[in-house]
This record gives C-alpha cells, structure tokens and sequence, in this order.
C-alpha cells in the first residue's frame, strides 16, 4: 500500500521474529543506558533542568522509530544543539526560568515545523550549501564554547554570563581563587575515569558508570554539605500533555534560532544516516522522509516538553554495534526511559552537576577534529582555510554567525569554482587514439599550428567570460599560428544562453584570423541547444566530430575522396 512509504518500520517488521527483536531490544537498552546521563547533561548545558533531557528521549525517539528510514540513528540531545539553543535563547530569558522553558520548547515546535515545510517542497539539498570544511570548522569552535561553558561546573564558581567565551575564560582565570576544589576533583576524577575505561573496556558505558559512582560518593560521603552542588530534585512521572507558548510575539523572536538548530540537526542527522547507510546493507536512506520524521518527531515532541534534538553520532554507533535491525531498538529505548522516569528518578537527587559537566566535556572531545584539519592543510587549503576562517568567525562572533558565515562561504566557494573550472590542453599520446593533459602527460605531443582544449564544466553565465579569455589567451600565447582550434566538449555536461553567445563569440573570433574551428565529443542535451540556436549550422555542419583523433584526420584529409564522413557528428546522435 503507498501510506506505507511514510512508515519506514512497518517494511522494517516485515518477517520480523524474536531473534531480531532481541537485537533491537538489547541495542535499545544499551542506548538507553548512555542516554539518560547524557540526556541530563545536555538539558544542563541547553540552561534547562536535566529533566527535559529525559523528556526529549520519549515522543522523539517513538516517532521517529516509526517515521525513519535509517535503522540504526538514535534521536535525543546533543551538545551542539544544546549550545545553539542556550546561545540564542539566553539573549531573550534567564536560564531555567519559566519563560525560558517556555522558549526553548517553542523552539523546538518550529524546528519541527521547519524541517516539515522542507521535507514537503522536497528541499532537503538545500543543506548540502554547508561544505564539509565549514561544518568542520563550525562544529571544532562549537567544542570549544561547550568547554568554555562547562567552567562553572568544572571549577564549581559562580561566573556571569558573556557574550564571548574568552571574557569566560579571563573571568575563571582571574577569579580561581573562589574555585571550588571538591567539584574541580570530582569533575577531573570523573574524566580520568571515563578516558581509563574507554581505553580499557570501550564497550562499557562510562558515562554511566561515572554518574552512578558520583551519587553514590555524593550520598554516603554527605559532600552536598561539603558544597559540591547536586541535581536535586527531579520530577518523577511522564511529561503531560502541554502545548507550546504560542504567540506572535514568542514564535518571533525564536525564529533564529529555530532556523540555526535546523540547519545543524538536519546536517548532523544526514551527515550520520548516510554514514551509517554505508555500513549497512539493508538500510536506505530517503532524505526526504528523514526530514519528514525528524520533523514530525519534534513537533509532537514539543507537546510533551522535548527540548530540540537532533541525532546523536556515538549513540547511533552504539546503536548499531549492540545489533539494532529495526526502529523498533528507538522505540525500545524510549520505553526504557519512560520506565526511569516513572521509577527511578529520586535516584538522580545525588548526582553531581560535576559529573554531567566531565560527560559534557568528553562528548565534545570528538567535535574537535585536529586530524581532519590537518588532513585538509595537506589535501586542499582552500578548504582548510573556509574551515579556519569559519572557526574564527564562530568563536568571535557567535554560533549564529558562525552558522550564517558558513553558508555565505560555502556558497562563495560554489560560485569560484564554478566561474573558474578546469581547463587543459590536450596533446596525443604514444598509442594515437589518447589526447591528455599536457601538463599532466610531458610526453603527449602537440602538433603544429594545432591548440586542443578541454573545458571541464558546464558552459554557463558564471564562467562564460572566463572560457572566453582561456581561450584567447591560450591562442595568443602559443608560439606558433593556430591554424586548427579543436575544443574538447566532452565534460561540458549543459550550456545555456550565455554559453551559446560565447561560443559563438569564439567562433567569429576564430574566424577573423583565419583558425579553423572544429568541436568534438559535444553530449546530446549540449549539441540540441547549439542545433536550435543555429549555431551548429554556423559553426559548420562538418565541423562536429565525436572523437579528436577524427577530427585531426578530417583536417588533414580534407577534400581526399577517401574522408568518411561517417565520423561526423551531426544532431541525429544521440
């Protein structure tokens, strides 16, 4: 039936039995149990109670179990979005007060509604205007804001907030005599002890581990009267049913942020289903119906207090390690969290904020990507410099002007390379049926009174004078009289109208010097533009040649009753 495409996990479940559920069941547990303390953390780091972090691990999760393509991504909290939300709401309400609440929750119903719209004007390769070097240099200044905000924990003091992160660091610097030693030590302790068994038993969940050590010492060792500061109270239940703060006034002022996180989340949750598309084959992900169920999950997410979210790369991997086949291991999850929630949460009163500050911190240690930096100084510093600059921005500026610089550069670097594209002259080879590069090929020969030229791009407005002066240029340059002018358009993949009057510019120049113009190798969709703008009839019928080698033949044969015109390529080839 086609209502089934929009539910990815009724195909899923298709032959579905115990040995498969006891896969997804196990993957959903073990997500669970790295989702609770991260989820807490996170809620923490986004300026609201570290309930809402469990909050946002039920509806979401559920939803997308159900709407998702991808088999194996976890939804929840993560610390980039968490950072995006406390760095554009905070500008409107004090931290965890009952309007900021208000806030980030409307953020998230407009996120949803965001990705929505997208998904059904099927505009989800809009995103792909972020460069991988942008996200990159994004993603490794947004690390160190993270870091720098985990201060107040790490050092248990009290440090105002700045619009900039270094003003927080001078501050902790100047102020570290009212530094707190017992959270300092609990928060180092705690990433000892996770770095320790990461390195040891990477598949136990450190996280955990470090958060039910950290209650217990806090409970038995009384170190809240020591003053290490403590969760306190969580609200023991499921969320209720509440609709978000609708007002112009509200859904007005969270439209930047809104924006922001979506273009994030969507890059995040994208960029991790297709990594995790490769890894499994069963899995194919549909990027509009990703949009559609990540849309749909924060909508009614936000019904129930789910702050935003976005996919989450080391529960998703741990996801798929532990043997999740089907969406039913987020559903699985999410039950497992409700349960928490319904039991368990007196449990939370004794964890240390120290401790969610250290699991904070050593999830933001892989947004840092120091070897993908340095991989792109050695393959490409254009690149490396986008990232570099965006990095700058970013820490400078802000995270939504990081974001907005990002995609002007990205695009800035679309439309560069786009005016400027390759351009080779081709020479022949030893075996005479091969023209390359000679640049590239030192031993490919060039003939006398002979210039072949390869443009590598489509022929448009953006390059069209440059293809022009390349190819002056190259004529002028040349010490010897081109007598034949051969363009290789073989890589020109579309033309359009200022394509066509460049051509023929190019033409008419040829042509008042006495150069011979010959084109080969043009694809079908090129060679009907040039048939209905006449400028193949122009250009000369017998002057289109599909192959180099027969158009050379052609020239040096020409008016030999023995030319087979066979190798002309006329608009009857398709």
């Amino acid at each position: 039936m086609r209502w089934t495409k929009f539910l990815p996990l009724v195909e899923q479940l298709k032959g579905y039995d115990s040995s498969t559920f006891r896969h997804d069941a196990i993957a959903g547990l073990t997500v669970c149990i790295m989702l609770i303390p991260q989820g807490m953390a996170y809620a923490l780091l986004a300026g609201m109670p570290p309930i809402y972090g469990l909050y946002t691990a039920l509806v979401p999760l559920i939803i997308y179990g159900i709407l998702g393509t991808s088999r194996q991504l976890s939804l929840g909290p993560v610390a980039v979005s968490a950072l995006l939300v406390l760095a554009g709401i905070t500008q409107l309400a004090e931290p965890e007060t009952e309007t900021y609440i208000e806030l980030v929750i409307l953020t998230g119903f407009m996120v949803g509604l965001m990705k929505l719209a997208l998904s059904a004007m099927r505009l989800g390769f809009l995103v792909r205007f972020l460069s991988h070097p942008v996200i990159m240099g994004f993603t490794s200044a947004a690390a160190v804001i993270i870091a720098v905000s985990q201060l107040k924990y790490l050092f248990g003091m009290k440090i105002p907030r700045f619009e900039q992160s270094y003003e927080t660091v001078f501050y902790a610097i100047q102020n570290i005599d009212q530094a707190h030693w017992l959270s300092f030590a609990f928060c180092t302790g705690s990433i000892v002890l996770m770095l320790t068994i990461k390195r040891l038993a990477p598949k136990v969940p450190s996280a955990l581990v470090v958060s039910i050590l950290g209650a217990v010492l806090a409970a038995t060792l009384h170190l809240e009267e020591l003053g290490l500061k403590l969760v306190g109270d969580v609200p023991q239940g499921l969320p209720e049913f509440q609709l978000p703060a609708f007002s112009a006034a509200n859904i007005h002022m969270v439209i930047p942020t809104a924006i922001t996180v979506t273009i994030i989340s969507i890059v995040e949750s994208l960029g991790i289903a297709k990594a995790l598309e490769l890894k499994n084959k069963d899995t194919k992900v549909l990027p509009n119906q990703e949009l559609f169920a990540l849309g749909t999950a924060k909508l009614l997410g936000s019904f129930f207090q789910a702050i935003p979210s976005s996919a989450s790369f080391t529960r998703s991997a741990i996801n798929n390690e532990a043997g999740a086949k089907t969406g039913m291991a987020s559903i699985v999850a999410a039950v497992a969290t409700g349960l928490t929630l319904i039991f368990f949460t007196p449990l939370f009163y004794y964890l240390p904020q120290a401790s969610l500050a250290a699991i904070v911190l050593m999830a933001v240690r892989s947004l840092f990507d120091i070897r993908g930096a340095v991989h792109l100084w050695e393959v490409h510093k254009k690149d490396f410099l986008m990232l570099l600059i965006t990095f700058v921005i970013t820490l400078a500026l802000g995270i939504e002007e990081g974001v907005l610089a990002g995609v002007i550069l990205s695009l800035l670097a679309i439309i560069f390379q786009a005016s400027r594209p390759h351009i080779a002259v081709l020479g022949q080879l030893d075996d005479g049926q091969s023209y390359r590069n000679v640049e590239r090929f030192p031993e490919a020969t060039r003939f006398e009174g002979v210039l072949i030229l390869r443009f590598d791009a489509p022929l448009f407005f953006l390059n069209a004078d440059y293809f022009k002066e390349q190819i002056v240029s190259c004529i002028r340059e040349d010490e010897t009289r081109i007598e034949l002018f051969i363009l290789d358009a073989s890589s020109i993949l579309d033309i359009d109208s200022s394509g066509l009057e460049a051509l023929e510019e190019i033409h008419h120049y040829l042509r008042n010097r006495g150069t011979t113009f010959y084109i080969v190798g043009v694809l079908g969709p090129v060679r009907d533009r040039l048939h209905v703008a006449g400028l193949s009839e122009r250009i000369g019928l017998y002057n289109h040649f599909l192959y180099i080698g027969d158009a050379l033949a052609f020239y040096q044969a020409e008016g030999n009753d023995g030319w087979s015109p066979k190798a002309v390529q006329n608009n009857n080839d398709k």
